[in-house]
């Protein structure tokens, strides 16, 4: 039967789609990764510039000015006195001024820093030298001469430094204040950037689970309730595709496979009836054959019985009053109609083979070929034949018919004899897993090779009836025996004098 071709994929596939989805998510997130990353790495610059140098600037520029401040106070006292201790609040200005130019040297940045720490520099060294290194210089006791000569200029000189460390800590102020909100700034876009990634990452897993849902779970759903109703019985039901072009091509097959098998289906159900009508065939066939052999073994055997009767009748009363021609047809006669009816058991012996009194049961083989022996017992003691067997094992079937199975092959065994030599026959037994294997080996005349299957055939006679009497049925009954108790019966083809039948029997147990 043609095989339907597949439908067609297009589209993309769920791998494609996730490929897709996940590759736009990772690459948002990475653009949003670096910008965040940039944010935390300008937020750390700020934050450490704020505290690293705008505060420590602008904290070391207040204390020059305090620095100042003291040097101012000291000389003005000591101008006004003279008196020496009021010369400490200067010295120690002194000192806290080289620490706070010394820190804001390394603090300020920029121009306007550079620029402004170079101003008050310039202005302090100006009133340094004009007014207070002189005042400090004079000798104490009486107040200095040159804090009243300079009291103006020093006043004004000071009034410039004020003005310009004035102007030095508003723009520190004015730094720290944009730093301060830079890194507000920052911190903001930093908020922002995070909760756009989280909610990225929310939108990418509500998508990935709705595009699962759309594109994986629904379309595997609906091909699993189409191929449950196909599997139910339900042949005729479709399977639709859906989804991306991988399950849709999964579900193509499905379908592929679902029409095969319908296909399959009506063959099956156009062989079934045919062999349904072939068993009614067989059926009335069987019946026929058992009417016949109903004929065969009432009708025909009295027919033939009185033609044997009153042949043999003649053969008595008028045996030597005719010629000898009469007397030799005579003879014919009566060995024909003996022939006849022993061919009419034969048969209707095999046809019941299997049909007519099969009762399984275990059997005990050696009670078998002890009935069977006595069966021979007239033909042995002729023969003088030698019979051995193993121990003999207990297998399933059916007693009378493995009775007549062995008293055959053990009468064709001597039947079949050489005429050099006496007649021994040996049945040996073997176990293999559940069946037992038997064989009948004789010193016979042996069978060729070419004829190892021909002998089980029914009515094939390798030897004319003269020589070797018989119907030829025996072996082709063997056969059919053993094959209705589910073995194998064959000819040992080896090399050897005489003939061996192996043939096997399931096992009792």
């Amino acid at each position: 039967m043609p095989q339907q071709d597949a439908l067609p994929t297009v589209g993309w596939s769920t791998r494609q789609w996730l490929a897709l989805g996940i590759g736009t998510a990772v690459g948002l997130l990475a653009v949003l990764s670096a910008v965040a990353v940039w944010t935390l790495q300008h937020s750390t610059d700020v934050s450490n510039r704020l505290v690293d140098q705008t505060s420590p600037a602008l904290v070391a520029a207040v204390q020059l000015e305090a620095a100042m401040i003291n040097q101012e106070t000291g000389t003005r006292g000591y101008g006004l006195t003279g008196q020496a201790d009021f010369l400490q609040p200067y010295t120690e200005g002194l000192s806290q001024e080289q620490t706070a130019v010394r820190q804001l040297r390394s603090l300020a940045a920029g121009p306007q820093g550079r620029s402004d720490l170079a101003l008050v520099l310039d202005r302090a060294a100006l009133w340094q030298q004009r007014v207070a290194a002189p005042i400090a210089a004079s000798p104490p006791g009486t107040p200095p001469l040159i804090a009243a000569q300079r009291a103006d200029e020093g006043k004004e000189l000071f009034d410039s430094l004020r003005t310009a460390m004035t102007d030095q800590q508003t723009h520190l102020e004015q730094a720290r204040s944009h730093d301060r909100a830079d890194l507000g700034h920052v911190r903001a876009l930093r908020n922002r950037i995070f909760s756009a990634i989280g909610a990225i990452l929310l939108l990418n897993f509500l998508l990935v689970f709705e595009g699962l849902r759309r594109g994986v779970t629904m379309p595997l759903a609906a091909l699993r309730r189409d191929t449950r109703q196909v599997t139910a019985g339900d042949f005729g039901h479709p399977v639709n595709p859906t989804g991306p072009s991988d399950l849709r091509a999964l579900a193509a097959d499905v379908e592929s496979m679902r029409l095969r098998l319908l296909q399959e289906l009506r063959a099956s159900d156009h062989a079934r009836a045919l062999l349904d009508t072939q068993a009614t065939e067989l059926q009335r066939s069987n019946g026929e054959l058992e009417q016949f052999a109903y004929v065969a073994s009432h009708d025909l055997q009295e027919p033939l019985r009185k033609i044997a009767s009153f042949c043999q009748l003649l053969q008595r009363r008028y045996g030597g009053q005719l010629d000898a021609k009469a007397d030799q047809y005579i003879a014919y006669a009566v060995d024909g109609a003996e022939r006849m009816q022993k061919l009419i058991t034969d048969l209707l012996t095999f046809s019941r083979v299997g049909r007519v009194n099969t009762e399984i049961t275990q059997v005990d083989l050696e009670d078998s070929l002890s009935r069977a022996l006595d069966n021979l017992e007239v033909t042995i003691s002729e023969t003088a034949a030698e019979i051995t067997h193993d121990p003999l094992p207990t297998v399933a079937g059916d007693p009378t018919l493995l009775t007549l199975l062995l008293q055959n092959l053990v009468s064709n065994a001597v039947k079949f004899r050489s005429p050099q030599r006496p007649p021994r026959v040996h049945l040996s037994a073997e176990r293999d897993g559940g069946v037992w294997r038997l064989a009948v080996t004789d010193n016979g005349i042996g069978i060729g090779p070419e004829f190892a299957e021909r002998v089980f055939l029914i009515f094939q006679r390798l030897h004319t009836k003269d020589a070797y009497p018989g119907s030829g049925i025996g072996l082709a009954m063997c056969r059919k025996i053993v094959e209705f108790h589910g073995g194998t019966i064959r000819t040992d083809t080896a090399p050897r004098d005489g003939t061996r039948m192996e043939f096997t029997l399931p096992a009792a147990d």
